[in-house]
């Protein structure tokens, strides 16, 4: 059996959603979030997942979309 790191903290990313960029990092470093990412609409990013990001899509300094990984 291989050892695995933990998908991230018990936290649902829908509720950074609307949240100002810098108040939705704060909360989720604060929930335990080792990774954060933001990017703009369309971006084009990388799909690996990685075990405690929480991604961002960002547009006018508001978080519209957050997702795992």
């Amino acid at each position: 059996m291989t050892a695995t790191s933990p998908p991230g903290p018990a936290d649902e990313p829908e509720r950074y959603v609307g949240l100002e960029t810098g108040e939705a990092e704060r909360q989720a470093r604060s929930r335990g979030w080792r990774i954060l990412r933001s990017v703009p609409p369309g971006a084009m990013v990388t799909m690996e997942f990685r075990p405690g990001r929480l991604n961002f899509e960002v547009e006018a300094d508001r978080v519209k979309r957050a997702w795992r990984g």
